[in-house]
């Protein structure tokens, strides 16, 4: 009976996808496949991996996060968190995963709250020493973690090198493998992409980076890409475009799209700037570059491997990674200005100064766009292409350089707050 129900659906999507084409229509244009949650049963209360399980920073909408906290309202938690880290965190089941570093020992590590308390779980060292950090926008711990429901995986620079490293569920740190000679230029932040059997590392560097899948349960190298010799720092991307899943990088000048189970090169185009941070995405169609050296550029690539450049702009959307609803791509400019462009067209639909400088990426719920500055200013807005519209305005903690997570009506949002004269960072959990 099972199979009949799935041979009857299986019917009734060829026959909508085959009506879409005669039709000239996209189901991809809509509504992007994401393969990559096959890896696991991501439920609604899941997080396990860099801007969530679409990996484009939308959260699940059936949840009412809150709208309004300070420092004594809508806390349900608070744990302080040892060392200094600007990378988000994961979630999965009842436990909570982030990175930090001692950076007088200069050491790293991977610890496990449980989620409903805050308490520790517990905390394994990664690494004793040789902890790398040079801006003061960066850490050494400025990486996500990704889960699988079996392994965390996390990389850090260290000693020279970029680093990837496997912890077991309850704290054993399973495998390590280094990725590539490291000179560390601004600061390394890209987070681990997951897939079938694989987790994937980027690392690209002054001294000549790689792009590396690994076998999650070994470490084992199973396919290596060279990258040019210059700094970047986007994470890699696996998005589902022109029938086939397509791990994308941008930097370094270019464009890239590889088979994310081989590494082999799918195509690859300029179109992107040197330098960049923001995680893409994609509309089904293109894929979204932003960067800011040499210069301020954002671009719509069209991701078939023609090399066309559907538009761009000179938009600084350097460091937060932006979102897409319904055919609108919505950004935070470093500067402070929120900012919505169609994303067919790239024409700018309007701007609106919020305030502050903005490292941390926004997180789409529902109709709502949540956005931190680094002062730990939260700004709250419709993603709406008529306008914008303020919804509400929190404050919390000195700093806020981390991307909060939203899931199952709370909010994970990690910030430092000076404490007798002292940093200190914490992790709330905020909710109604």
């Amino acid at each position: 009976m099972v199979q009949k129900v799935l041979s009857l659906r299986g019917f009734c999507v060829w026959t909508l996808g085959v009506f879409c084409s005669l039709v000239g229509l996209s189901l991809f244009a809509q509504e992007p496949h994401h393969p990559i949650n096959d890896l696991l049963n991501v439920s609604e209360t899941d997080w396990p991996w860099w801007r969530g399980p679409k990996r484009d920073g939308t959260a699940f909408e059936k949840q009412n996060p809150p709208t309004q906290w300070d420092a004594n309202t809508n806390v349900v938690w608070k744990t302080p968190i040892p060392g200094r880290g600007y990378g988000s965190m994961c979630l999965l089941g009842d436990r909570v995963y982030l990175a930090t570093a001692d950076e007088t020992a200069g050491s790293q590590s991977l610890m496990c709250l449980d989620r409903t308390t805050g308490k520790e779980v517990w905390s394994t060292v990664v690494h004793e020493n040789g902890a790398m950090r040079k801006n003061e926008k960066s850490t050494a711990a400025s990486c996500t973690p990704s889960c699988d429901g079996q392994r965390i995986y996390v990389g850090f620079p260290n000693d020279g090198r970029l680093m990837a490293s496997a912890v077991s569920l309850d704290g054993k740190l399973l495998w390590q493998t280094k990725i590539t000679d490291y000179i560390e230029h601004q600061g390394y932040g890209a987070s681990p992409a997951l897939y079938q059997s694989l987790v994937i590392i980027a690392a690209d560097t002054k001294a000549g980076g790689a792009i590396v899948g690994l076998d999650r349960s070994t470490g084992k190298i199973v396919w290596r890409r060279e990258r040019p010799k210059l700094p970047n720092y986007p994470s890699p991307v696996i998005l589902h475009l022109f029938g086939k899943d397509q791990l994308i990088m941008t930097g370094c000048d270019l464009v890239t799209s590889l088979d994310p189970l081989t590494g082999q090169l799918y195509w690859e185009v300029p179109g992107a700037t040197t330098e960049c941070v923001t995680s893409t995405l994609t509309d089904g169609k293109h894929v979204y570059t932003s960067g800011g050296y040499p210069r301020n550029h954002m671009s719509a690539v069209l991701a078939d491997g023609s090399g066309t450049i559907a538009w761009e702009n000179d938009s600084r959307v350097y460091v937060p990674s932006m979102l897409i609803h319904r055919g609108t791509l919505y950004g935070v400019l470093d500067a402070g200005i929120a900012a919505a462009w169609d994303a067919a067209s790239g024409k700018e639909l309007w701007r609106n100064r919020l305030g502050g400088t903005f490292s941390a990426s926004p997180v789409l719920v529902g109709s709502s766009i949540y956005a931190w500055n680094e002062a730990g200013e939260c700004y709250i807005y419709r993603a709406e292409p008529g306008g914008f519209e303020l919804i509400a305005k929190n404050q919390l903690g000195e700093e806020s350089l981390s991307t909060p997570v939203i899931c199952s009506s709370k909010i994970y949002y990690r910030c430092t707050q000076i404490i007798d004269g002292k940093r200190q960072e914490f992790l709330y959990c905020l909710g109604n």
